[in-house]
């Protein structure tokens, strides 16, 4: 089953995100869906060829978790903008998220200074699948840091992609435009 670029034209005319960065955006996302069938073309070939104790083979596996997941973090992204930015503090999540940090500003706070490390990469709301804790974590790379068995809530892409060409160098300013536009409902779903 190849995958399928889904359309996120609807977040065109989102104050705040240029048309221009949401196309190049979305073309890069679309670039990743693309080698994400490639590579799973490629190895369902090199299995039936016999070849899977190969070198390409082996490459091929460690490629699948970059693409793969650039495709999937991405549609994770895409999906959690588009809203008003407003949380319900009645929300499930919302008192969660307050039980846990002390406040829902703390939690923010957190996931604020997350997004401001140095460097390139993601910084995800996870759930903890056997505790129900919830952890701000910065990841890396696509393919690298993320905490085995937790379910990615909230996801902001750090990459300058995601920001340089409305921004430049003013990550703040691109996170406070992420935040009015959180899609707090869509966050909300993935918690259930």
């Amino acid at each position: 089953m190849a995958y399928q670029v889904k359309d996120y034209s609807h977040l065109i005319g989102m104050e705040g995100f240029s048309e221009t960065l949401l196309k190049n955006h979305f073309m890069l996302y679309s670039g990743y869906v693309a080698n994400t069938n490639k590579v799973m073309d490629g190895l369902t070939t090199l299995a039936k060829e016999g070849r899977a104790a190969t070198p390409e083979f082996a490459e091929m596996k460690r490629r699948l978790g970059w693409e793969f997941n650039g495709m999937r973090l991405h549609e994770y992204y895409f999906e959690n903008l588009g809203g008003d930015g407003k949380q319900d503090p009645s929300s499930k999540l919302a008192i969660t998220l307050a039980k846990q940090w002390g406040s829902l500003e703390m939690w923010e706070a957190d996931f604020r200074a997350t997004a401001m490390m140095r460097g390139i990469g993601w910084t995800v709301l996870y759930l903890d699948s056997i505790t129900s804790q919830m952890l701000n974590v910065w990841i890396n790379e696509h393919d690298v840091g993320h905490p085995a068995g937790c379910k990615p809530l909230l996801v902001l892409d750090v990459f300058e992609h995601a920001f340089l060409t409305d921004y430049g160098l003013k990550r703040p300013d691109y996170i406070e435009v992420f935040f009015r536009h959180i899609n707090w409902t869509e966050v909300g779903k993935r918690l259930s």
